[in-house]
């Protein structure tokens, strides 16, 4: 039988270009800033000078090199200083993003703009032809704050060439295998990002578009510039072979803030909150999941950081929930000083879904049981809230309180196999209350209890209990369990003696 050779997939790139993009970064967190004309200051003062501005900016004549002094004769333009951590943040969701519709995206970003080419060879059958997944990619794209542009093509360098060149007007473009040199032809040499020296010498030469640069002679242009010289013509042509080099993103839900002054007021802090939490969300539900934890770091005056986390008891995106459990704990738990810069991170989780059995009694709002639990924290203390665990030990009172979690089935156990079994009650008395006890043949015969007398009916113990011998406070005491009554009142109770004192408690109360 005749094998037929398997044929390799024509290649295809799809270049995500987001220009200004230092701009971008800032604006995408201060939504109310996107209408107002805003340039981005580089630099230390006073040698700032603009790196970057918003189309409403440019439109009032704000140009990229432009001192802080020049731009203060504009008194509309709102002048922002660059951020690194934002654009690192921004750069990171835009890599993100592409990953959802390619696992090899190579990073060709410059200083002020993102550059992002995904191989997306072979990905017809999931997202349709190229024009749809130019328009998916962009449609997510502008979900998280950002304008681009997306430019597909069969060559590498002619995918970065044509999304450079692209306007406002036009956000997506498609090139066909073979039209490359037709497509590059009409763009300027500026989108080739030449050398100062290259880029003066075809202007000397008349040289100012692509397609005039593809049709110079190759022998005469190497002779006279080289092997560069013959580089610079296939990529005029949209010839030049690429060797990919593909970067993995790692997935990591975080967003960081600037604050343009510090910031004491709790209000302003969780507004900027609300904004960040927004683009988590946004992250996390283009993953089919949900946020489990969020930690907020505040960088304050002076250095300090301040450190808070939140965990509800399930994953969810309720965006309001998330502010109020932070409300709740920055109420509680203050900074020390104004706040200068945020960084919220999230933990991933799964979407909680709760199905209901059609006789079965509604369920509280777990939101609701969050909201509570962090009031009631904020009152009496974190140590204070929870569930109650036993400790590795003997002693009396040894528990500790671990949050709230919901009840999850062993793993390969449906539902019905695990059975609740029915379980004898006690309610601690905290503190033990002391009591008088008769003793008869070295065991308990009558004790007085809140004012009555009690026959004790039937006794079982004693059962010894030592402390830790590595302690300094060693503690050694008996415990007994009695039924006892007093005329028809019955309880079953619990009690501890000390022997060295010969003292009583009554420790609890079973049901």
């Amino acid at each position: 039988m005749d094998r037929q050779p398997m044929t390799q997939p024509a290649e295809l790139y799809a270049c995500l270009y987001a220009r200004e993009f230092p701009a971008q970064a800032l604006l995408r967190l201060r939504p109310a800033m996107r209408a107002k004309p805003c340039a981005v200051l580089a630099g230390e003062p006073p040698l700032q000078e603009v790196c970057s501005g918003n189309a409403a900016a440019r439109a009032l004549g704000v140009a990229r090199g432009m001192t802080s002094v020049e731009v203060s004769t504009l008194p509309s333009v709102v002048v922002l200083s660059r951020s690194h951590g934002e654009e690192a943040a921004a750069k990171c969701a835009l890599l993100e993003c592409a990953g959802a519709f390619s696992p090899r995206i190579e990073d060709q970003s410059q200083d002020t703009a993102f550059l992002g080419v995904l191989d997306i060879s072979g990905t017809e059958r999931l997202f349709g032809p190229p024009a749809a997944l130019a328009q998916a990619l962009l449609g997510r794209t502008r979900e998280l704050g950002l304008a681009a542009c997306v430019a597909v093509c069969g060559n590498f360098h002619a995918a970065l060439c044509l999304a450079r060149g692209m306007t406002s007007s036009n956000r997506t473009l498609v090139v066909g295998n073979g039209e490359e040199r037709d497509a590059l032809a009409p763009l300027p040499l500026g989108v080739l990002d030449l050398p100062p020296q290259y880029g003066e010498t075809f202007s000397l030469w008349g040289i100012r578009t692509l397609g005039m640069l593809a049709a110079l002679p190759e022998a005469p242009l190497i002779a006279r510039m080289g092997q560069e010289g013959r580089r610079f013509r296939q990529l005029a042509r949209g010839e030049l072979p690429h060797l990919f080099l593909p970067v993995e993103p790692a997935f990591a839900l975080q967003e960081h803030f600037e604050l343009d002054s510090p910031v004491e007021a709790l209000d302003s802090l969780l507004f900027v909150v609300g904004v960040m939490l927004e683009q988590l969300m946004v992250r996390a539900g283009a993953r089919v999941l949900a946020l489990a934890s969020l930690t907020l770091k505040l960088s304050l005056e002076g250095g300090a950081i301040h450190t808070l986390t939140v965990k509800p008891a399930l994953p969810n995106n309720d965006r309001k929930l998330w502010i109020k459990l932070i409300h709740l704990d920055l109420e509680a738990h203050p900074p020390d000083a104004a706040v200068l810069a945020l960084t919220l991170s999230a933990e991933p989780g799964s979407i909680s879904k709760v199905q209901l059995g059609l006789f079965s009694p509604q369920l509280p709002e777990p939101a609701r049981l969050d909201v509570t639990l962090a009031r009631i924290r904020a009152i009496v203390g974190e140590e204070c809230v929870g569930r109650a665990v036993l400790k590795d030990t003997h002693g009396q009172d040894s528990v500790r309180m671990d949050p709230f979690t919901p009840f999850t089935l062993p793993a390969g156990k449906p539902a019905d196999a695990v059975a609740l079994r029915a379980r004898t009650a006690m309610r601690r008395l905290d503190p033990a209350e002391p009591i008088a006890v008769s003793i008869q043949d070295e065991r308990p015969q009558t004790l007085f209890f809140r004012g009555k007398r009690y026959a004790v009916l039937r006794a079982y113990g004693p059962w010894a209990a030592s402390g830790d011998w590595w302690n300094a406070a060693r503690w050694s005491l008996e415990q007994w369990d009695a039924i006892v009554r007093a005329g028809e009142d019955n309880l079953c109770c619990s009690l501890l003696r000390d022997p060295g004192r010969g003292t009583w408690w009554m420790a609890g109360l079973y049901d």
